[in-house]
C-alpha cells in the first residue's frame, strides 16, 4: 500500500518552529511520507536549520526571499493591495493575501510543485499557500493555529486594515479545512467563538528523548547560593515581561542571577543592562546564545526556575501557552508564569510547580520568589512536580497521539 503523503507549510525558519518539526518527526514515525516547505532568510538561524536537516528523515524545500528586484516587486505588490484593502473593500481572497504576506505565493509554489494527501499550513502567511497546493492536488487541507492570529493586533485604528485582511484569509479557509489544531484550549475557543470551527488543542510539548537525564545519585536538587532564574526565546527584546523580573530582582532579598536565552533585538541589551544598573543588578544578568529547540531541555536543566512572562496584551498573548513553559517542565524546573487567563487555568493543574506573580506589581514577584528559595523543602516538592508533569502528562509522547488522530481523522 502506497503511503500517504502529508505537507507542512511553514513561513518561518524549521528551527524556529519547534511545534512543526515536532509533526514532521511523529508524521514520519507514523509511517507517513512527510514534505517541509519552510522559509529560509534569516542568517543567524540558517546554522540551526543545517544542524536539523542534516539528520532529518523526511524531505524538505527552504523557500528563500528571491532576487532583490523579485522581493522589492512583491512588497511593492503587498503595499498596493494594502492599499485597497485599506479602503474597506477586499473583494478576492488573491488580494488579502498578497496584502497579508509577500511570502505566501513563493510558499504555494514550492508546496504545489509535488503532490501530497494533506497540507498542514502553519502561520497564517502559510495558510493560503497550503490551501492553493492542496486546491491543485485535490487534497485535504489543515491548519494549526499556533497564535489566535487576529488577537495579535492590538484592536487599534491603524490595524484595522492588517484586521480585515487577516480575517478574510481565515474566514474563507478556515470552513474549508479538515485538519483543524490549536495550541492552546484559550485558543480554540477564541477560533470557534469568532468562526464557528472545531478546533482540537495539541500543547506546546516536547519529546520524552530531549529530556535531561537525572543522574542517580542526585535525589534532590540543591539550590545554590545564588538561585538562577532562565528565559529564552528566538529574539529577547521588549514586550517580554523581562523589564518585571530585573526590577524584582533589585527589590529581592535573596539574590539571584538571570539568565536570557536568544538573539537579542537590536539595542535591547544596552536597555536591559542600563534598567539592571538602577536597581543594582546589572553583575547578574546574563546573556546566552540561540541553541536548537531539541537542546532546549537540557540547557534549561542547569537553572533553577524557568520564566513565562506573558503580557496580557495583546489579547493572544493572553489565551497563549508556549512551549517555555513545557520545556521547563520536561526540565525539571518549577514555573513563575505570569498571570494571564490561560497560564492562570495550566497553573491549576501544575499545583506545587507553578507560581503565578502578576507583572506589573514587580514587589510581589520578589516577595514569592524569596518565599519560594527561603524555603527548600516547599521548592523541592516544587522541582519534584515539574519533573513528575514534564515525564508523565506533558510531553509530545503523550500528545502526539492527540495529533496523529487528527490527521488519520482528516484524511478519511
Amino acid at each position: 500500500m502506497t503511503k500517504k503523503c502529508i505537507c507542512l507549510v511553514s513561513p518561518g525558519h524549521i528551527a524556529s518552529n519547534p511545534r512543526l518539526l515536532k509533526e514532521a518527526n511523529a508524521l514520519y514515525d507514523a509511517g507517513f511520507q512527510v514534505r517541509v516547505v519552510a522559509g529560509d532568510y534569516m542568517a543567524a538561524i540558517r546554522p540551526m536549520d543545517k544542524t536539523i536537516l542534516s539528520e532529518a528523515p523526511w524531505s524538505w524545500v527552504k523557500v528563500g526571499l528571491g532576487s532583490k528586484l523579485s522581493y522589492l516587486g512583491r512588497k511593492l505588490g503587498q503595499k498596493l493591495a494594502q492599499t485597497v484593502a485599506s479602503t474597506g473593500w477586499i473583494p478576492h481572497l488573491s488580494l488579502a493575501n498578497w496584502a497579508h504576506s509577500p511570502m505566501s505565493y513563493r510558499l504555494a509554489k514550492a508546496a504545489a510543485a509535488q503532490p501530497a494527501d494533506l497540507y498542514i499550513a502553519h502561520c497564517l502567511a502559510a495558510f493560503p499557500a497550503a490551501f492553493i497546493a492542496a486546491q491543485k492536488h485535490n487534497a485535504k487541507l489543515g491548519f494549526d493555529a499556533e497564535d489566535f492570529h487576529i488577537g495579535e493586533l492590538a484592536d487599534t485604528p491603524e490595524n484595522q486594515t492588517e484586521i480585515a485582511v487577516r480575517d478574510r484569509i481565515e474566514r474563507t479557509l478556515l470552513p474549508r479545512c479538515h485538519h483543524l489544531t490549536a495550541a492552546s484550549p484559550m485558543i480554540a475557543k477564541a477560533y470557534t467563538e469568532r468562526y464557528g470551527v472545531k478546533m482540537e488543542t495539541i500543547l506546546n510539548v516536547f519529546p520524552l528523548s530531549e529530556a535531561p537525564e537525572l543522574p542517580k545519585t542526585q535525589e534532590k536538587h540543591h539550590l545554590k547560593s545564588e538561585p538562577s532564574l532562565y528565559w529564552f526565546s528566538q529574539t529577547i527584546g521588549v514586550g517580554r515581561g523581562i523589564e518585571s523580573i530585573i526590577l524584582a530582582m533589585g527589590q529581592m532579598q535573596t539574590r539571584v542571577s538571570l539568565h536570557l536565552r536568544g538573539i537579542i533585538a537590536a539595542g535591547y541589551s544596552e536597555i536591559l543592562m542600563q534598567q539592571a544598573q538602577e536597581v543594582g543588578v546589572s553583575d547578574r544578568i546574563h546573556f546566552l546564545p540561540s541553541a536548537p529547540p531539541s537542546e532546549m531541555a537540557r540547557l534549561a536543566c542547569e537553572y533553577d526556575v524557568g520564566l513565562s512572562l506573558e503580557l496580557t496584551e495583546p489579547f493572544n498573548r493572553s489565551i497563549c501557552l508556549t512551549n517555555k513553559i513545557f520545556t521547563y517542565l520536561l526540565a525539571g524546573l518549577p514555573v513563575l508564569m505570569s498571570n494571564t487567563p490561560a497560564q492562570k487555568e495550566l497553573a491549576l493543574k501544575l499545583e506545587e510547580a507553578a507560581l503565578v506573580v502578576d507583572t506589573h506589581n514587580p514587589k510581589a514577584i520578589a516577595m514569592a520568589l524569596d518565599k519560594w528559595f527561603s524555603h527548600p523543602l516547599d521548592f523541592e516538592l516544587a522541582r519534584v512536580t515539574a519533573r513528575k508533569l514534564g515525564r508523565e502528562i506533558y510531553n509530545w509522547d503523550v500528545e502526539q497521539h492527540k495529533f496523529l488522530n487528527v490527521v488519520e481523522r482528516a484524511l478519511r
